[in-house]
Parts: structure tokens; C-alpha cells; sequence
């Protein structure tokens, strides 16, 4: 008998353990919280200016936070590229960074000049009026997927 409760008790502890992962899981405990993390995103003025042949392009959008609590842009993938990194420009210098910060009530925006995607490895040369799926990753707003027009060189959102 004693190996039948060892056993038992040992099945037990399985399943409580089980338990309270799927629980952890279903609150939002991964890190991905959104809306209850007091985030609230959206993605606006996309588009990538067509690249001159090199196959390196840039990247240029807005995200909004009208939530009441800061957020970063962790990442951006693209089935369509080998990569995505994100970068700050100042007068002088261009350097990836790890992550874009999204204020609480405020907006992060990628522009020529500053903030930007470099996006590379395009898995098909493109052409005007092409979309690319871009995949942002926030630290605890999720990931959002969103379809980036590629636009005229000299194109200029709102003009």
C-alpha cells in the first residue's frame, strides 16, 4: 500500500500543480495583460517608402496609448522579411535599439529622422502598393498585426 499513496499523493501534487498554471494562464499572468495592464494600443500612419534596390527599407508608423499606463515596442517580425530591428536617428548617428517606449496617454511614433524600422530580407522585391505584415510585440500590450503599405519614396502621411 505504501507505494499506491506515494503514487496517489504524487498525482495529486501533479494536478494541483497543473491547476493553478492554467489559472495563472487564463488571468494573463504571461505578461500580455493589455487592456488590464491599463494599456490601450493602436497603430496609425503606417507605410514603408519603396527602397531604392538594395533590399533595406524603412519602416514608419504611429502607435497610440490611450490607456492610462506606459508600454514599450519590444520587437517588430515580419513573415515577409528576414528582419526587423528598431532604430533612433539623431543629426549624426542611426543605432538599433532594444526596445521604443510608449508613454500612458501619449503615442510613440516611428518618422523619417528619428524612430524607425529597418526592415530587411524581403522575401519577394517589392513594388508599389505591396503591403508587408508587420508584427509588433509590446512588453504588456500583446502583439499587433498590421499591414504596412509600401508608398512613393517622396510620400508623406497627410500630404
Amino acid at each position: 500500500m505504501p507505494g499506491f499513496r506515494r503514487t496517489a499523493l504524487a498525482g495529486a501534487a501533479l494536478a494541483t500543480a497543473l491547476t493553478a498554471g492554467a489559472i495563472l494562464v487564463a488571468c494573463g499572468g504571461g505578461g500580455g495583460g493589455g487592456a488590464a495592464a491599463g494599456v490601450k494600443l493602436s497603430v496609425a500612419d503606417s507605410y514603408i517608402p519603396l527602397p531604392a534596390g538594395d533590399g533595406m527599407a524603412a519602416g514608419y508608423l504611429t502607435v497610440r496609448n490611450t490607456g492610462g499606463a506606459a508600454d514599450k515596442l519590444l520587437k517588430v517580425s515580419s513573415p515577409g522579411a528576414q528582419s526587423v530591428t528598431l532604430h533612433r536617428s539623431t543629426d549624426t548617428t542611426m543605432q538599433e535599439v532594444d526596445s521604443l517606449p510608449v508613454p500612458a496617454g501619449g503615442s510613440l511614433e516611428l518618422a523619417r529622422g528619428g524612430n524607425h524600422l529597418m526592415i530587411m530580407g524581403w522575401a519577394k522585391p517589392p513594388a508599389l502598393g505591396d503591403k508587408l505584415e508587420l508584427d509588433l510585440t509590446f512588453q504588456h500590450g500583446g502583439t499587433i498585426a498590421v499591414q504596412v503599405p509600401v508608398e512613393p519614396l517622396t510620400y508623406r502621411p497627410g500630404s
